[in-house]
């Protein structure tokens, strides 16, 4: 099995897929217990991390050159704050569980209070996309249900969410990347693209021999966008992550 393949076994997140892959009994048997892991959100203090750990952490998300200069976010009581103010328009943060899917398969990490997705968001995703990080955080911070946040995010979307600016996309290179509580617990590193909600095979997502893969974060449930990954090859400290098509 190629590198890519083991990995995508991994996972693909916060985004975030996590797949349970066994043979056999040992299959059945690993996908009942992985059924319901996290049915709730855990202690608030498993979510948040050491101060100046986390800010380690965010900049990992991206090449040295970009994330030095980022405005670097970290997750408080409340929601995130901005410990480090930047020059360049970029924001890094670690994202936490809740911001994949509500329901279905990939959605088995929401709660989970170990997930840590390091990312930097462009100056265009900063204003537009980061407020959706922001106010998912915010309610389930102020103990909102999954039906809640989803409610209030379709009024946040009616209301306030800025429109999705061009060019849009982030970096999510972070060899500390924890998406999935099997095997390495990274996935790949990788830059986003945000868009509108359009079909994946626009852009060849999906396909054989495509580098190109649809992410579930979104799409659409309830925030109107998607988001496209495509593989980079070399994590941000400049070591290799290779990947086969």
């Amino acid at each position: 099995m190629n590198h890519m393949g083991r990995k995508l076994i991994a996972m693909i997140a916060l985004g975030t897929l996590a797949l349970v892959i066994g043979a056999g009994e040992l299959r059945q048997a690993q996908a009942q217990e992985a059924k319901e892991p996290y049915p709730s959100m855990a202690a608030l203090e498993q979510y948040l991390m050491d101060r100046d750990a986390e800010i380690a952490l965010a900049r990992s998300a991206a090449p040295e050159a970009i994330s030095r200069d980022a405005d670097v976010l970290v997750l408080g009581k409340h929601g995130y704050e901005t410990a480090v103010k930047g020059t360049n328009g970029f924001v890094c943060a670690v994202e936490r569980g809740w911001m994949g899917p509500f329901n279905g398969k990939f959605a088995a990490n929401f709660w989970n209070p170990k997930i840590r997705g390091p990312l930097c968001f462009n100056p265009p995703a900063a204003r537009s996309i980061l407020p959706m990080t922001y106010k998912r955080t915010e309610m389930v911070l102020a103990g909102a249900s999954k039906a809640q946040i989803i409610e209030g995010i379709k009024t946040f979307i009616k209301e306030k969410l800025p429109p999705l600016e061009p060019g849009a996309m982030s970096y999510m290179m972070s060899k500390e990347q924890y998406l999935t509580d099997y095997g390495a617990h990274n996935w790949m590193a990788h830059v986003m693209v945000y868009t509108p909600l359009m079909k994946g095979a626009v852009w060849g997502a999906n396909l054989p021999g495509s580098p190109v893969m649809l992410n579930p974060q979104f799409h659409g449930d309830p925030e109107p966008i998607n988001v496209f990954m495509i593989p980079v090859g070399r994590w941000s400290d400049g070591t290799a992550d290779p990947v086969e098509y």
